[in-house]
């Protein structure tokens, strides 16, 4: 019996410590003044913003660290590529060397190279040219200083109108 009277009082406990903690917590808010409540929110709240920045601190370090990893891959990737290019050119050169000889195979593997080059610059340079920046943001940067004017003398605004 006295084991089911234990479980029934820490039951009863269990319940009343929410009415409890709600009624030591107004009693609290009441006693407090407002400049010590609002220096404990001060506190959370200064609390809660370091917690944020450090969460971000540590999730822009990891992807800053992944950022490096795939850049280092594509730099890899891309001097490959270029290994690749310049072995298949040689062995175009020396393929094109046994019809016309090895001088005019090279010059032909470097017309066909700068017509490359020259397409790409081409296209680069078209690219490029289409670039129109940030248009709305300039667009409404200069709006601004139209509207410091307006409201700061109101007479002018009636003139304008």
């Amino acid at each position: 019996m006295s084991g089911e009277h234990a479980t029934s009082a820490r039951a009863t406990s269990e319940h009343r410590a929410p009415a409890e903690h709600q009624a030591t917590s107004e009693q609290r808010a009441a006693d407090t003044s407002l400049g010590d409540l609002l220096g404990e929110v001060s506190r959370d709240l200064s609390t809660l913003m370091r917690q944020e920045l450090e969460l971000a601190k540590a999730e822009l370090t990891q992807s800053a660290t992944r950022a490096g990893k795939g850049a280092g891959f594509l730099g890899g990737a891309g001097y490959a590529g270029l290994m690749a290019v310049l072995f298949l050119s040689i062995a175009l050169w020396w393929g094109l060397g046994y019809l016309v000889g090895n001088g005019w195979s090279a010059v032909i593997v470097a017309v066909l190279w700068a017509a490359i080059g020259g397409i790409l610059y081409a296209s680069g340079r078209r690219e490029l040219k289409a670039v129109r920046g940030v248009p709305q943001t300039a667009e409404s940067l200069k709006k601004i200083p139209e509207t410091l004017t307006r409201s700061d003398n109101p007479s002018r605004n009636e003139d304008t109108q």
